[in-house]
């Protein structure tokens, strides 16, 4: 991973944990946590286990170093695990030594976002193993404030990244081409305005051959049946090789493999981020 690239990571799980963290003291005090302050001493220190509590794909642990550095800089997080890695019940994924009060306080706002990040990777671990070579994507279909860390889930599962926001990609979807008046006025207004590659949704083969004409690099499918997909890219394909050719809509695990094999360019799937169930993971304090 680029170094900038790791920055940024490193900040949005720091961003992530200190909303978290406010969420659970309103103010940065241990002594918020009312249950914590009243029964484990403030000298007491300990050591805790995470442990996976299903199969799945590890992924979000810098959520743990990232809210112990915010609370208590003497506890010290070891990871056993890494990000990618699969795991199975009992499995452990890392340590943390240090003050017992911070361990506590710290541990749902860092296991909440590791369950739901390994969620995501392991969901879209299982698609990659359902559609061998399948190009997978996300989509915005985010959490606000979570869309750097759920992408980098997805690659963390195998899967690739869409656009990350309105600025970096142009995708003219069915409101747009109301707005402008129809599918090809649209492409032309969307070239003649940047130079970034123009990618529109079509919802017929007369909305396709439109956009084609007004020189778009790409098209979305959406909500087609593998049938349909196939009868598309070959004629989409005839206007030009390079023509990027997207399924989307719809798409689940099992039917991912059938709509690979129509010979899409790629497959987008909401779910992925949006309706991925969190893994179970827990941690257990074993040393006090």
């Amino acid at each position: 991973m680029r170094t900038d690239e790791s920055l940024r990571l490193q900040q949005a799980f720091a961003d992530a944990m200190s909303v978290a963290l406010s969420e659970d003291l309103g103010r940065d005090e241990l002594q918020a946590d009312v249950t914590t302050f009243t029964t484990v001493p403030t000298s007491l220190d300990g050591t805790a286990t995470v442990y996976a509590k299903q199969d799945g794909v590890v992924c979000g642990l810098e959520a743990l170093g990232a809210v112990y550095r915010l609370l208590d800089g003497r506890v010290a997080v070891t990871a056993v695990a890494k990000d990618g890695d699969e795991v199975h019940p009992g499995d452990v994924i890392a340590t943390v030594a240090g003050p017992v009060q911070a361990i506590l306080v710290g541990e749902r706002s860092a296991l909440n976002l590791i369950g739901h990040l390994s969620g995501i990777a392991t969901n879209v671990r299982n698609y990659v193993r359902a559609a061998p070579g399948a190009v997978l994507v996300d989509t915005r279909k985010t959490l606000p404030g979570l869309r750097l860390l759920q992408k980098y889930a997805v690659r963390v599962g195998g899967g690739s990244n869409h656009r990350f926001a309105l600025w970096d990609g142009v995708l003219i979807k069915d409101t747009h081409i109301v707005a402008a008046g129809g599918v090809g006025e649209a492409v032309r207004r969307a070239r003649a305005g940047t130079n970034l590659p123009v990618q529109a949704e079509c919802q017929s083969l007369e909305e396709v051959e439109e956009a084609l004409e007004a020189g778009a690099h790409a098209i979305l499918l959406d909500n087609r049946t593998p049938d349909e997909l196939r009868e598309l890219v070959a004629r989409i394909k005839a206007h030009g090789e390079h023509i990027l050719v997207e399924a989307s809509g719809g798409v689940r695990l099992d039917t991912v493999g059938a709509v690979a094999a129509t010979g899409v360019d790629r497959i987008s799937v909401g779910a992925f981020t949006h309706s991925s169930p969190a893994l179970d993971v827990s941690l257990e304090l074993e040393e006090a």
